[in-house]
């Protein structure tokens, strides 16, 4: 019998009916311990009846249901911090010493079709306000009870506090708390493997998770004070329209719709990532007719009202075959932009509002051409000018985007034919035509010309998930830009004779 419910002692708590599976990992087992204590994994001392439990095997531990098992081990800040290390000289350092040195970000270990998981964390780790935001959460784990958010959000916070000291890392915390919030990530296929999961199931979780712990950045004079951090910066609001299509003297309805995601539809004649968004913002759909007392069907107009910072763009590669009862693939080549405009998909009283600083960003392209056919004879050095850098929200809105300008910083791609099988990998932007290829534990730099080429089209890795950060506005000492005399219309006008596709 591989499965028992045992008590736990640690100092004078005692936890009964803890599950203890001796088929899984003993490393699953005390990531368990971790999220009822919040002792880590590495400071844990696990014994039954004299015998210490190791990390790699259960060996001969006597468990049996009702058995004491023994924990010893302090949270990590109740441990007096260590000494500074002493400098390490390149000839002595290992492998994952010398990716950190060359400024690589750690790896993650794939404990059994995980990469879902370590793409998802390495996108999401491309945020500094987010980073910022789980740095200063205090809380803990530990007390007994288990909290799906909070316990989350600790283990994703102290992961990336390990993946900052550079090496690879395994991300079993993380892992046994996601699986002990939702089960269904915990399934296992044949031979009790556990299965692949879908990799945007497992984002829009995490999110979530988060959305419920991290407050919200304080901003004075804001009209309206977002919930969460979550909120703040990644959640964008729709204007929405209903119009009935079979009674055309029924007055339309609006209403407003919050959204973390957008969703590209790919259909037959989607070749651009904008044209299977704005598929998305104008749809049909039925609903209850109050003139005609009956469904009927209605055109559903959807307009931005709000762009979060940091935007968020699903490809809508998977669809249920009911026959073979799996999430096929859609490998259609949809063509994205490293630079996106997204004012297009936006109201006109938002695109009011992005105005000025669209201007700001047009004057200051115009100057930098006349900047260099000026000097275009002139000898100079490789002095770097100083630049300031611009808020990148409006006015009593922080995490909001004041431009509609956005820049691409991570994709979670996909290789294989359903969402259940296959490879997932993440790509993260380094700087500004490097970008890295986070292949679980090994991280290698690529090019921009490599991130275009994952568009899809074949069995090659397939665009997922686009995060999009916001077009941050630098410039340099001394320069002064007119005020802005652009208007909605105007700018409508720009937009549409150079499309993005």
């Amino acid at each position: 019998m591989p499965s028992f419910k045992v008590k736990v002692k640690w100092g004078k708590e005692m936890f009964p009916d803890v599950e203890v599976n001796t088929e899984e990992d003993p490393l699953l087992f005390k990531a368990q311990l971790f999220a009822l204590t919040g002792v880590q994994p590495n400071r844990q001392k696990v014994m039954v009846k004299g015998m210490t439990l190791k990390d790699t095997e259960w060996g001969n531990m006597p468990l049996k249901d009702g058995v004491m098992v023994l924990l010893m081990g302090s949270k990590e800040e109740d441990v007096p911090s260590e000494p500074a290390v002493k400098p390490v000289f390149m000839e002595d350092m290992n492998e994952s010493e010398l990716a950190s040195a060359m400024d690589l970000p750690a790896g993650l270990t794939n404990l059994g079709n995980t990469c879902y998981l370590n793409a998802t964390v390495q996108c999401l780790k491309t945020v500094p306000e987010l980073r910022d935001g789980l740095q200063t959460f205090e809380a803990s784990v530990g007390g007994g009870s288990f909290v799906p958010s909070q316990s989350i959000t600790v283990a994703l916070r102290d992961l990336y506090s390990a993946m900052d000291r550079g090496a690879s890392f395994s991300p079993v915390v993380l892992l046994q708390v996601l699986r002990l919030a939702f089960p269904r990530f915990a399934e296992k296929g044949a031979g009790g493997v556990y299965i692949q999961q879908d990799a945007n199931e497992c984002w829009t979780e995490l999110v979530r998770m988060l959305q419920q712990k991290l407050p919200a950045k304080a901003v004075e004079g804001a009209v309206k004070a977002p919930k969460s951090l979550i909120e703040q910066y990644f959640g964008g609001q729709f204007d929405v329209e209903y119009k009935c299509v079979e009674a055309a003297d029924e007055p339309p309805t609006r209403t407003e719709e919050d959204f973390l995601q957008l969703s590209c539809f790919i259909s037959q004649d989607v070749r651009y990532m904008l044209s299977g968004l704005r598929s998305k913002l104008q749809e049909q759909i039925t609903k209850n007719s109050p003139s005609l007392g009956r469904d009927a069907v209605y055109t559903k107009t959807s307009k931005i009202s709000r762009l979060p910072a940091y935007l968020t763009v699903q490809f809508v590669r998977f669809y249920y075959k009911e026959r073979e009862s799996v999430n096929a693939k859609i490998l259609k080549d949809v063509k994205f932009p490293m630079e996106f405009d997204a004012v297009e998909l936006c109201t006109t009283e938002l695109q009011e509002k992005l105005a000025p600083m669209r201007d700001r960003f047009k004057q200051l392209e115009d100057k930098k051409v006349e900047e260099q056919l000026t000097l275009k004879d002139k000898k100079g050095g490789d002095t770097k000018v100083k630049t300031t850098k611009e808020p990148y929200w409006l006015e009593n809105d922080l995490g909001s985007n004041n431009s509609g300008y956005y820049t691409l910083q991570a994709v979670l791609t996909h290789r294989g034919r359903s969402s259940s099988s296959g490879h997932y990998v993440g790509w993260v932007r380094q700087n500004d035509n490097t970008w890295l290829m986070c292949d679980d534990d090994k991280v290698t730099p690529v090019s921009s010309e490599d991130i275009l080429k994952l568009s899809g089209g074949g069995d090659w890795h397939c665009a997922y998930v686009l995060l999009y950060g916001p077009r941050i506005l630098e410039l340099p000492e001394g320069t002064v830009l007119k005020a802005p005399e652009r208007t909605a219309e105007k700018m409508e006008t720009e937009t549409a004779s150079t499309p993005q596709e």
